[in-house]
């Protein structure tokens, strides 16, 4: 295992080699010059190193207010809870960082891998969107897993992994696009139904608890219905604790529960209870405080008549705003015609008008202030009226564009976004996107780059257009670039960097500051970043001549092949003629030819 294959480290369970950061360069060295190790099996620990970079917040570096990204890219599968037992690890992963001064994760051999269910613990505590990119073998089983891991989704990746960044960038897509609510519980005591509007505001409410197709700046709305089941046997399970939040993103809304499972006071042995009490007029029982009327009497305290009722049949429909529309809004009762409305635990917040229809407590708390506070507004029958100076449906914008003005004066917003409660709110155009405060900057824009890049190739470098010294020194007298080793830029100063690519295939940078109207401020790159020269001529050479060499090398080695085998041949026809019995001069198959002569007509015996 110290080298399971030629050229490869000694396994590792995860190794963090960087933190978080803005630095393109030293992210790709890193990742250069990272180790290729291997294992005896085709399932890969994985698991280990998702949760290391989850939990170790402070050595991934993780921003609390930031959309978290985590990208896991494989060609194999992946061990979970219980293949530790294979190599005699029983105890169970316990969800910690364990990375030591160096980075690399110390319990590999004494803790057992995570299970599913604990990676989708840690995702969701952590608020982190899983991004699986691995082979097209591995799709399938990656594309069941991100069911499972919440926040999660799988894409196929190349087998050279020459779509990583489209791959990313299609997945964060989908991921910024949509925002889907879920909550923490784990039982059947209560529901929770989730309704919007999404995109339409003016549509009808739809049960949903996803919204897709979002952009910058879209504001969408969910309502929570959260219903009570059923009451648990455990009174100790009566209150709980409900988190609603979006998936993937680091925030959330808490609600505490308190479930009324058991009121002592409706029961007759409580001494509050009370059957015909004087408090409900003699016509119902008071109990828990309240008067629970019998069939002939309602009101508060009993005090109408059913008959009343069925003499003056408009009476309860006097307490309605409409057919349609719930008896004193459902927030009061109906007392002999007239709504009484309901009391809030607070005595400032009051429930008020003719069918109860008012209150002073259900409009917009931007920053849990009620309107914003009482120096921006009060709020009457629902709706926010906001004082001198402040506007908008929670009085949170200001009736001015002032704040929207730069301070060194110019046009609003810089010309560049309209003032939007006294925000701006940045354009974006074909040449890039407006950014800042006061939509002052943008970082994609070329700006007057172009208009500086011939000055400062003269004028620092020798080249250009305007190499020739006259000409520099005619057509460039606004500015003398400072060289310097790097380029860095201050965005407190407004400085803006340009990077560009000369007729040498050199890189250069430079930096300007044109915040002085009658001064710009130049740094330059003192030496160019050139490829190193290539001598064309000579490397067409070097080929033919290569390609040459080969061919005669060929040749030779053909005609050597050829001789060795012709000189096997005659050696082994001499060795064959050395070996004959015999006499090349003679044949001896010959025989010398004889001839016989017979008389068929003689007798002997006559």
């Amino acid at each position: 295992m110290r080298e399971p294959c030629p050229g490869c480290v000694a396994p590792y369970g995860y190794h963090n080699l960087m933190p978080l950061s803005t630095d393109a360069n030293l992210f790709s060295q890193e990742v250069q010059r990272a180790n290729v190790s291997g294992n005896l099996d085709a399932p890969e620990g994985g698991f280990d190193a998702i949760m290391q970079a989850i939990v170790c917040r402070e050595q991934i570096g993780w921003r609390e207010k930031a959309r978290r990204l985590l990208l896991f890219s494989t060609d194999a599968g992946f061990h979970y809870a219980g293949d530790g037992k294979l190599g005699g690890v029983i105890t169970p992963n316990d969800g910690e960082c364990h990375l030591d001064h160096n980075g690399r994760y110390t319990h590999s051999t004494t803790q057992d891998y995570p299970s599913i269910s604990q990676i989708n613990l840690k995702v969701k505590q952590n608020a982190i969107n899983v991004i699986f990119a691995v082979t097209a073998e591995e799709l399938y089983v990656y594309e069941q897993l991100s069911r499972l891991v919440e926040g999660s989704s799988a894409a196929k990746l190349s087998n050279n992994s020459s779509n990583i960044v489209s791959l990313v960038r299609d997945q964060y897509n989908k991921i910024s696009s949509s925002v889907e609510m879920k909550d923490n519980r784990t039982d059947n005591v209560i529901d929770v139904k989730y309704y919007s509007r999404c995109r339409n505001t003016n549509g009808a409410l739809q049960q949903t608890n996803r919204c897709e197709g979002l952009k910058v700046g879209d504001v969408v709305t969910f309502e929570a219905h959260i219903t009570l089941l059923q009451c648990p046997t455990d009174p100790r399970d009566w209150n709980q604790v409900l988190q609603i939040y979006p998936v993937g993103i680091n925030e959330s809304l808490t609600v505490d529960i308190e479930m009324l499972c058991s009121c002592p006071c409706e029961h007759p042995s409580d001494p509050e209870y009370r059957e015909r009490a004087d408090e409900c007029s003699n016509a119902g029982t008071y109990k828990c405080g309240i008067c629970e009327c019998d069939g002939t009497n309602h009101g508060q305290r009993c005090e109408c008549s059913a008959l009343d009722s069925l003499l003056e049949p408009g009476m309860v429909d006097a307490c309605r705003m409409s057919n349609a529309s719930e008896e004193c809004s459902g927030r009061g009762q109906c007392v002999c015609g007239v709504c009484v409305c309901e009391r809030r635990p607070s005595p400032d917040e009051l429930i008020e008008g003719k069918y109860c229809e008012c209150d002073n407590f259900s409009c917009d708390r931007p920053g849990g202030l009620l309107c914003s506070g009482p120096d921006h507004g009060r709020c009457v029958c629902g709706q926010c009226e906001c004082r001198d100076g402040w506007t908008g449906p929670a009085c949170d914008c200001r009736a001015s564009n002032e704040t929207c003005m730069p301070p060194s004066g110019g046009e609003l917003c810089s010309g560049h976004g309209t003032c939007e409660c006294g925000t701006c709110r940045c354009t974006v155009t074909e040449d890039g996107r407006y950014t800042g405060r006061y939509c002052e900057k943008c970082p994609t824009c070329a700006g007057r780059c172009n208009e500086f890049k011939h000055c400062v190739q003269c004028q620092q470098y020798k080249t250009g257009p305007l190499a020739d010294e006259n000409e520099c020194a005619t057509n460039c007298t606004l500015f003398v670039p400072i060289p310097v080793e790097k380029v860095t830029i201050d965005e407190e100063r407004n400085d803006n960097k340009c990077t560009f690519f000369d007729e040498d295939d050199c890189r250069f940078e430079f930096s300007y500051n044109d915040s002085d109207q009658d001064k710009v401020v130049v740094t330059a790159q003192e030496e160019r970043d050139c490829p190193p020269k290539v001598f064309m001529l000579g490397i067409a050479l070097a080929v033919i001549a290569v390609v040459v060499l080969i061919g005669m090398a060929i040749l030779l080695l053909w005609k050597v092949l050829t001789s060795i085998h012709d000189q096997r041949e005659f050696a082994r026809f001499e060795k064959d003629r050395m070996n004959a019995k015999w006499n090349t001069g003679e044949n001896p198959i010959y025989k010398q030819a004889t001839t016989t002569f017979k008389n068929p007509t003689y007798n002997a015996g006559k």
